[in-house]
């Protein structure tokens, strides 16, 4: 996801960078009996759900980012707060589970979180393919805690698990099955996936048993089946999965069986939830990857991922927020027909996702009576507490040395290094999330610029919104020529870095406040000379640049 960042680059780890930043970020309001999908908005993935008493917990996709897996508490399935991470010490994702030098669109992908007297578990698949090597490996593991927000275990491998996007289901009768996601020895066609499970022995995290193959998905045709969950309601088991890719034609799929091994049948009104049926200018597309849940009440609800599609005219409906995640209200069904020829007839029950309308809705009914969801989202950092907040993350593990936020307190301290922006890199850049398409960032920036202008490259801190390391704007203070200046660097996919505007500060003191103005025509770049120190005066802002959004609107994986 596009990320407004503070950064620091130069040649040498000498020069400092004292930022404290905010950003407002406004959403479409809602009535106190409505609610605003998405349910999370920004780069939050692959969600899954569960629920322990009145308290709901849903935890996502990170890829490359650390830290990783980000976990959300919220007891009314609206309101949501980042309560932690599964993957947030560097002993857990320095082996095995690797995000030191993992590949963009890499690293964590599809959890599952689940709960089980009295512990929390999380599966999930780290990709990682090694320096030259273009097909890499695909790690599943287990975390565990005890309490949701941490500490979490050490990585437990599944060895002898392949393909990715595993789920855990925890039986009535005691025992644990691993659900997994492979392609099969013998496809009908390309990109054909299907799911398998076998027994999991929790005392040595180890696959036993015999492997059962359960399903290649509902449509013949019907490419890259994965994400799948498996569930037990009023006797039956329900296999639910994607289907069709994380794009345009994203779909969900559903299958039962009276038995957790098979075999499984489709349900005939597949897929149960999509929006490849609609116009490709619908509101959001690429809808799937769910996940079910049961409310206290009884009632059930669906979480999925979706895009928005943005209507800026250059944007061609997609979104700089990436993959978010959504809430659709789902009833069980029973069948009415008398015969079928899929398999045994026995009017099954099925769960029929947004029932009245079949779709993902801007807005709705809230799901608990007597809630109101929040307005927009709001973030604001003055750096006074002595951990870094959450919403901070970094593009892989973050050297030694990085940060600080004890040196000066009330100010984050970035130290410059001679590492850039570069695919596998590691530098001196964290972010946060962009979570709508119309927003405001500012951070104020002290920055301390070296005498010597011979540096090469030279020494430079400013912000920067992010979306791939070859995709990305820099607006940055440097000394050029031998003068202070500002100025707004593009990096597009495949090219060469451009500038798109810059300015001399020739009154520069230190100090500077950096704004950015966003909505869906495009990024509105904008500085003040300031003084030094929380209180410093700023000056009048003057404008640097305006650009359009699409140039580091997600076409890649993970935001597609």
């Amino acid at each position: 996801p596009a990320a407004a960042s503070p950064a620091a680059r130069g040649p040498g780890a000498g020069a400092r960078k004292r930022l404290a930043a905010g950003t407002g970020l406004g959403g479409v309001q809602q009535s106190p009996v409505t609610f605003t999908n998405p349910i999370l908005p920004g780069g939050f993935p692959d969600p899954s759900i569960c629920r322990v008493g009145n308290d709901f917990y849903l935890a996502n996709s990170s890829f490359e980012y650390f830290p990783g897996l980000p976990i959300h508490h919220s007891r009314d399935l609206l309101n949501w707060t980042l309560v932690g991470y599964g993957l947030d010490r560097e002993e857990q994702v320095n082996g095995a589970i690797n995000l030191t030098d993992v590949m963009s669109q890499d690293g964590i992908q599809a959890p599952s979180l689940r709960y089980r007297d009295g512990t929390f578990y999380i599966i999930a698949t780290c990709v990682y393919r090694p320096p030259g090597v273009q097909d890499g490996t695909c790690t599943n593991f287990i975390i565990t805690a005890s309490d949701i927000r941490g500490p979490w275990s050490q990585p437990h491998v599944i060895e002898g698990a392949p393909g990715i996007d595993p789920d855990i289901f925890f039986d009535d009768d005691g025992r644990v099955w691993y659900v997994g996601t492979h392609v099969p020895d013998k496809p009908n066609f390309g990109g054909e996936g299907e799911i398998w499970c076998q027994e999991l022995d929790l005392s040595c995290w180890c696959l036993t048993g015999e492997r059962h193959y359960l399903w290649r998905g509902a449509c013949h045709g019907g490419v890259f089946v994965e994400g799948p969950h498996l569930y037990k309601h009023e006797g039956m088991y329900y296999l639910l999965v994607a289907e069709g890719g994380t794009g345009v034609n994203h779909a969900v799929m559903i299958a039962s069986s009276d038995k957790v091994i098979g075999p499984y049948y489709p349900n005939e009104r597949n897929p149960m939830l999509t929006s490849r049926n609609l116009s490709y200018d619908n509101w959001v597309h690429s809808t799937g990857h769910a996940d079910l849940l049961q409310v206290p009440d009884g009632r059930w609800f669906m979480v999925l991922l979706g895009i928005r599609g943005d209507t800026g005219p250059s944007l061609n409906r997609r979104s700089n927020m990436g993959r978010e995640t959504f809430l659709v209200p789902v009833e069980w069904e029973r069948e009415p027909m008398e015969w079928s020829p899929l398999g045994p007839h026995i009017h099954h029950l099925w769960p029929v996702a947004a029932p009245g309308t079949g779709r993902v809705e801007r807005s709705g009914p809230v799901p608990l009576e007597g809630t109101k969801q929040r307005g927009p989202h709001v973030f604001r950092d003055d750096f006074e507490s002595p951990e870094l907040h959450p919403e901070w993350v970094f593009r892989r593990v973050p050297r030694r040395g990085t940060f600080s936020l004890t040196d000066r307190p009330g100010f984050l301290r970035l130290f410059a290094s001679p590492q850039t922006i570069q695919e596998r890199a590691t530098c001196s850049l964290l972010g946060v999330r962009q979570r709508e398409s119309d927003f405001v960032f500012r951070a104020r920036m002290e920055f301390s610029l070296p005498d010597d202008d011979d540096l090469a490259p030279p020494v430079e801190a400013g912000i920067c919104l992010f979306q791939k390391d070859d995709n990305y704007l820099a607006c940055t203070v440097a000394r050029l020529s031998g003068v202070p200046a500002i100025r707004l660097i593009y990096k597009p996919p495949g090219g060469e870095a451009q500038n798109l505007g810059s300015a001399a500060l020739l009154s520069y003191r230190g100090g500077l406040l950096f704004e950015v103005v966003a909505d869906s025509e495009g990024y509105t770049f904008r500085y003040s000379l300031a003084g030094r120190g929380r209180r410093g005066a700023a000056g009048r802002l003057e404008r640097l640049a305006r650009i359009a959004p699409n140039l580091i609107v997600s076409t890649g994986y993970t935001g597609a």
